[in-house]
């Protein structure tokens, strides 16, 4: 891969170096922790960035414990260092820590994120002033901010997952075997289960919509006799589906997790289901739902 050169990488610095880290999409985080998260003996990681950044010691051992580290710091970036909070400083650490191969790889992606952001701000600074009403029906509170657990309050850094888990209680013991599966093992993924990362107190409708088009990069749906009577998988489903017609996305993924009585969900019958039911395939599930899901 050629190396970028360092003008056109110190341009690119300039150029955002206005822009917050808020402005990088899940994908970019992604692709940067694939980078950084590997310890490497010849290539600088995600332990010299935690360095550049203040990390002491005793914690940079304690984000070792963590799947994604390269994700936490760049979570907490805007708190630890709010004068540095620029995607700008990042690409002027990625530089100095010679990770050419990063800047080469992610530069058009993280440029493109850029440019997204600012548009958006020249977009909202063109919008003209208006007189709120008196009696308005605007939310009193940011309905979409600090919606689950680990969410940054002031919405900064909303928290990302790799998929929502699309489930009828009743099948809970189910979710729980497939945190196990996929969250406590080398698959490392991060699923988004509603009883679990969900914080109460708003709209149901609104945080769901939320979550599945913005914070989630897949949806499983996980489909048994109790799933075709919720009214919030159906809602949730049709959702998803509207955001990705004719599944070309790859977005949702429909799993069988026990033998049903009922007709198996028409909407669903044109995707590929991952069969939990079947003891022949079974051995093969796993490893099948996390690739399904680590797709790009």
């Amino acid at each position: 891969m050629a190396e970028p050169s360092s003008s056109s990488s110190s341009s690119s610095s300039t150029a955002w170096s206005e822009v917050p880290l808020a402005a990088l999409n899940y994908s970019v985080r992604r692709r940067l922790s694939l980078y950084l998260n590997p310890r490497s003996p010849v290539a600088p990681d995600w332990t010299t960035l935690a360095e550049q950044l203040g990390y002491e010691f005793l914690e940079i051992r304690a984000l070792e414990g963590r799947a994604d580290p390269t994700g936490r710091l760049l979570h907490d970036w805007p708190a630890r260092c709010p004068a540095r909070n620029t995607v700008g400083c990042l690409l002027r650490l990625l530089r100095a820590l010679q990770r050419h191969d990063v800047l080469a790889d992610l530069g058009p992606s993280i440029e493109e994120d850029c440019k997204k952001y600012l548009e958006r701000k020249r977009q909202e600074a063109e919008q003209p002033v208006q007189v709120p009403a008196v009696d308005s029906s605007e939310p009193k509170t940011l309905e979409r901010q600090g919606i689950t657990i680990r969410d940054d309050p002031l919405g900064l850094s909303p928290e990302l997952f790799d998929a929502f888990i699309c489930y009828c209680q009743k099948d809970i013991e189910f979710v729980q075997e497939m945190i196990q599966e996929l969250e406590q093992t080398e698959h490392k993924l991060k699923l988004c289960v509603f009883d679990r990362d969900v914080l109460p107190g708003t709209c149901v409708w609104t945080i769901t919509s939320e979550l599945i088009e913005k914070r989630c990069r897949r949806m499983v749906v996980v489909i048994s006799d109790d799933y075709l009577d919720s009214e919030e998988c159906d809602f949730q489903t049709k959702f998803a589906l509207s955001l990705s017609p004719g599944a070309r996305m790859k977005r949702l993924i429909p799993v069988k997790c026990k033998p049903m009585q009922k007709k198996f969900p028409s909407i669903l019958n044109f995707i590929t289901v991952c069969d939990y039911t079947n003891r022949h395939t079974q051995k093969w599930f796993w490893i099948r739902l996390a690739k399904s899901l680590l797709l790009p």
